[in-house]
């Protein structure tokens, strides 16, 4: 259980830290716009690999490397709760449609990055 933890841990300050280098990476490369383009990126990334390593892992017979790899690195990377505040918070500046286009864009672009991760592997691994 504690190894477990330590796991989670590690991989959550890596997936944090990676979180945060593509946050300033995207407002390099895009600017500072106002919308929260680097916490949409994340997202749709980070389901992305979650489709991937998913069945990668499972093909692999790898699940011992879940609590590190999905739970703690994917689970640092991506940002549901900052998803919700950013949305809530264009919404409070009366940018209803702005919060509107990033809760639609953040669900459905982040269980297609599901999708084509799953897609993606079971194909290579066929």
């Amino acid at each position: 259980m504690v190894g477990t933890l330590l796991q989670v841990a590690a991989g959550g300050a890596i997936g944090a830290a990676a979180r945060y280098a593509t946050g300033v990476g995207v407002a390099r490369v895009f600017g500072v716009t106002g919308f929260p383009l680097g916490v949409l990126t994340v997202n749709v990334v980070g389901s992305f690999l979650m489709g991937v390593l998913v069945v990668w892992l499972a093909r692999r017979g790898l699940t011992h490397l879940t609590p590190f790899l999905l739970t703690g690195i994917l689970g640092g990377f991506t940002t549901f709760s900052a998803f919700s505040l950013e949305a809530v918070t264009l919404f409070e500046r009366g940018q209803v449609g702005q919060a509107a286009l990033y809760v639609l864009l953040s669900v459905v672009l982040s269980i297609a990055g599901l999708v084509a991760g799953l897609w993606l592997m079971r194909s290579v691994l066929a």
